[in-house]
């Protein structure tokens, strides 16, 4: 999320710039660069809804594979980390052998926004299991009544 707000931030701070230089009503200017920062708001919140929607979606999802492909990946570049910083080190040390893997600087990004996924998409599905029914069935309660 961190990367939109700076693009909205690179953005954002010259049109305000121009609203300062274009607009002589201090009062005008203020409500203009107010709606462009209530807008630019909506538009993080709208992002942030759809990638909640799509991580619901597969933490609720009908095949295994698809509601724990992030556990899968993150932990995948966990062993990785375990590997290159515990285990190839020790073996290394003690017998002169250790296989070190790449981790490159993606999947550092990947981890990151990985864990933050898992944790929304974890709650996700903490909340989407609160709310199936008797037959299981996400809302089928609440569709019945």
């Amino acid at each position: 999320m961190s990367i939109i707000a700076n693009i909205l931030g690179i953005v954002a701070d010259p049109v305000m710039d121009v609203i300062d230089q274009a607009v002589t009503d201090k009062d005008q200017a203020n409500k203009l660069k107010a709606e462009l920062r209530r807008r630019l708001i909506d538009q993080q919140d709208a992002a942030l809804q759809a990638r909640m929607k799509i991580i619901l979606a597969e933490a609720t999802g009908e095949s295994w594979l698809q509601r724990n492909w992030r556990p899968l990946l993150m932990t995948v570049i966990v062993a990785i980390i375990a590997n290159n910083y515990l285990v190839a080190p020790y073996l290394g040390a003690m017998f002169g052998v250790g296989l070190q893997l790449e981790l490159p600087q993606q999947l550092w990004q990947l981890m990151t926004m990985g864990v933050g996924g898992y944790i929304a998409g974890r709650s996700g599905e903490k909340i989407a299991g609160s709310l199936r029914g008797k037959k299981g069935r996400l809302m089928d309660e609440v569709a019945t009544k």
